[in-house]
């Protein structure tokens, strides 16, 4: 059976330790997903983002994401899954996700799928910093927005 690591952090993500925690003879295929704080957002200079979340409630929805990969990508894939709550500045990780397969179609299938759901169903909120000294929270992605089904959905 696959394993399956999920945290809302604040420290730092580590890519390394996802890449560690994948380490697996049988796995072909490692995908991952960093995301970053751009410095821009519909053309405003931004300096920074802030997170928060509901811990309890963003891990509980984690570990249901990841359990569903492995329901449709195989239960022998491992899943890592890490959000960061506080605030970062640009180029700092938000979050990082890696998945680890015997094959790279599941393996980005499955990676995907683990991001789209994220944004869609986790409690985390994001307030961006301006350059221009204001501040703004992002209004959350709703699952009505979704243009097409995902892959293996």
């Amino acid at each position: 059976m696959g394993r399956i690591h999920v945290a809302v952090c604040e420290t730092p993500l580590s890519c390394d330790a996802a890449l560690a925690f994948l380490d697996d003879p049988g796995h072909g295929a490692v995908c991952t997903f960093i995301g970053k704080v751009r410095n821009t957002n519909l053309d405003k200079p931004v300096g920074g983002v802030s997170y928060d979340a509901f811990d309890a409630l963003v891990v509980n929805t984690f570990r249901a994401i990841a359990e569903e990969v492995q329901a449709r990508w195989g239960g022998e894939l491992d899943v890592w899954l890490e959000h960061f709550k506080g605030r970062l500045d640009i180029g700092g990780i938000s979050v990082v996700i890696a998945v680890g397969s015997g094959h790279r179609e599941e393996s980005f299938a499955a990676c995907r799928y683990v991001i789209e759901e994220v944004k869609h169903r986790s409690p985390i909120w994001k307030q961006e910093h301006y350059l221009a000294g204001d501040s703004e929270w992002i209004p959350g992605h709703s699952l009505r927005d979704r243009p097409e089904p995902l892959p293996g959905g």
